[in-house]
């Protein structure tokens, strides 16, 4: 398996004040650089970026996935199960409302793993997984 190096992201949000309230507070990402048309978020050590789009509206499509409408676009990271249950878990206290609940897809399958999507402030859909067994994040 190749070297895992940090991703990035640029997304749109309709007010950096509310995504600094999303990521920065109820996600818990450390902020890195900014200015008045973008903020730099550290998501578990990948750089993500919410830049300034004034009047933004997001064009979700949807795909079925395990029976659900998975919303598309989205980004997240594959956390370890313990770092995704304590993630659920601070979410559901804040009252995050989740475009899919928390819950084990493809169970007893190949690929298992635990998934949750909601969305930011600004419509931006977002996937946080886990594996009890990282080899299957490939598997077919």
């Amino acid at each position: 398996m190749a070297k895992i190096m940090p991703f990035h992201i640029a997304f749109p949000v309709h007010d950096l004040k509310l995504a600094r309230e999303f990521y920065g507070g109820l996600l818990g990402c450390p902020e890195g650089r900014s200015s008045e048309e973008w903020i730099d978020f550290d998501l578990y050590g990948h750089q993500i970026v919410a830049h300034l789009k004034a009047g933004h509206e997001p064009d979700l499509h949807h795909n079925a996935v395990d029976s659900h409408a998975v919303p598309v676009p989205h980004f997240g990271v594959v956390l370890e199960m313990g770092d995704w249950q304590a993630l659920a878990e601070r979410l559901k206290a804040a009252g995050q409302k989740f475009v899919i609940e928390p819950y084990v897809r493809f169970q007893g399958q190949v690929g298992e793993q635990a998934t949750m999507f909601f969305l930011d402030p600004s419509g931006n859909a977002l996937e946080f997984k886990a594996f009890q067994d990282i080899g299957q994040l490939f598997a077919k």
